[in-house]
C-alpha cells in the first residue's frame, strides 16, 4: 500500500480544499494516507467546522474518515487556532520543536507531498 503525508501549509481555504480533495481520492484508492496541518492552514479548520461554509461538508468527511493525523501545535497556539482545533479533538503534534516531525513520516514509510 502506498504511503502518503499530505503536509497543509497554505492558510487560503481554496489551496486547503485541493488537500481535502486529495485526502480523499487517495482514501479511496486505498492508499494510507495521512493530512497534517501545518502553518497557517491550521486556521482553516476552525473555518472550515462551521455548518454554513461551503465546504465544510467534505471537511467533515476528511475528519470522520480519521485522515487527519496532526494539527501543529506551535502554529495553532502563535496563529490563535489553539481552541478551536481542541474543541474539534484533533490530534495534535509537537514532536520538534512544537511542530511535527516530518521525518518520522519518512522513517515511517510516507512520502511527503506539501501544499
Amino acid at each position: 500500500m502506498k504511503k502518503i503525508a499530505l503536509v497543509a501549509f497554505n492558510g487560503e481555504v481554496m489551496c486547503f480544499v485541493h488537500v481535502l480533495l486529495n485526502a480523499l481520492d487517495m482514501n479511496e484508492k486505498g492508499y494510507d494516507v495521512k493530512l497534517v496541518v501545518e502553518g497557517a492552514a491550521v486556521k482553516v479548520v476552525n473555518e472550515l467546522n462551521n455548518d454554513s461554509h461551503p465546504f465544510s461538508k467534505m471537511y467533515r468527511e476528511v475528519c470522520e474518515k480519521g485522515l487527519i493525523d496532526c494539527v501543529c501545535q506551535a502554529c495553532a497556539a502563535k496563529l490563535g487556532a489553539l481552541d478551536g482545533v481542541k474543541e474539534q479533538g484533533l490530534p495534535l503534534n509537537n514532536e520538534m520543536l512544537g511542530h511535527p516531525s516530518l521525518a518520522s513520516f519518512m522513517e515511517a514509510g510516507y512520502e511527503i507531498i506539501t501544499f
